[in-house]
């Protein structure tokens, strides 16, 4: 009988079957989702220091005390939002939505050692080479979009509360801001993975460095677009806080796949 496909000599270029694509891709997200539930659950022992870990500096920004225990005890002229939270499910529901975003930020080593994992076998040896070295920056890059959505939020949310006329209460329902605090860290987080994703997509050869560079009008213009709609401001400067970093790395990106482009042409026709 001949040995299954698992158990044959992988193939140099990295060539499998369709059904083992599939296999492979299933084991790989099986293994990120195992890794974000197990982090989740860690988390879920720890949800209020958590939440107070996020509140904390959009509170402190707004002219309110640091902590929850401490709200009952602000000053009347305080400009600060009532927090609130309404119903009687919803202290778990926000447990859960806590946890869960904290597994995937803190899980993100694993999740995206999983996805390059997947896509590193249909590289060349050479192309792997490099790559490998390269994703090490996927993780910081990650975090570091997520901790700079952690410090751009106060800016945000002073803007935002001060347009609250005077005299008037602003109820501010808990979940609502942990949706606005997490959805920014996470998306923050993503767009920071921008420049890793082309230069994937460059190493196996989907997109070229000259065609990414040729698109640099349009990819600013998308990039300020979505920094726009991420940031809930109507700060532009915040918008611009968000916007230029991602310009950096995409730029970045570009110039490592015009040299790595060069660096394939030399191999492939040398002088």
């Amino acid at each position: 009988m001949p040995q299954s496909v698992r158990n044959k000599k992988k193939d140099p270029e990295g060539r499998m079957p369709l059904a083992e694509h599939l296999r492979e891709l299933r084991d790989r997200l099986a293994k990120a989702v195992l890794a974000v539930l197990v982090v989740t659950v860690v988390a879920a022992f720890s949800y209020k220091k958590i939440i107070n870990f996020l509140t904390r500096p959009v509170l402190a920004s707004v002219g309110c005390p640091a902590s929850f225990a401490d709200l009952a005890r602000r000053p009347t002229h305080t400009v600060c939002a009532h927090l609130t939270i309404n119903g009687l499910l919803a202290p778990f529901t926000l447990a859960l939505k806590v946890s869960l975003v904290a597994g995937v930020v803190l899980a993100s080593p694993v999740w995206l050692y999983q996805l390059w994992a997947f896509v590193a076998p249909g590289l060349h040896e050479r192309e792997r080479k490099h790559a490998y070295a390269f994703v090490g920056a996927g993780v910081p890059l990650f975090l570091g979009g997520a901790f700079f959505a952690y410090k751009v939020l106060p800016r945000t949310a002073k803007v935002l509360i001060g347009l609250t006329p005077h005299g008037v209460n602003n109820l501010l329902p808990l979940d609502d801001l942990l949706d606005l605090v997490t959805r920014m860290v996470v998306v923050f987080g993503l767009a920071f993975e921008m420049p890793l994703l082309l230069v994937m997509l460059n190493l196996t050869g989907v997109l070229s460095g000259r065609r990414m560079l040729g698109r640099w009008r349009a990819m600013v213009v998308g990039i300020t677009v979505f920094s726009a709609v991420a940031t809930p401001s109507t700060d532009p400067l915040t918008m611009l806080a968000l916007a230029a970093p991602i310009w950096a790395l995409y730029f970045a990106a570009v110039a490592f796949s015009l040299l790595g482009d060069r660096r394939k042409a030399l191999r492939e026709h040398p002088l």
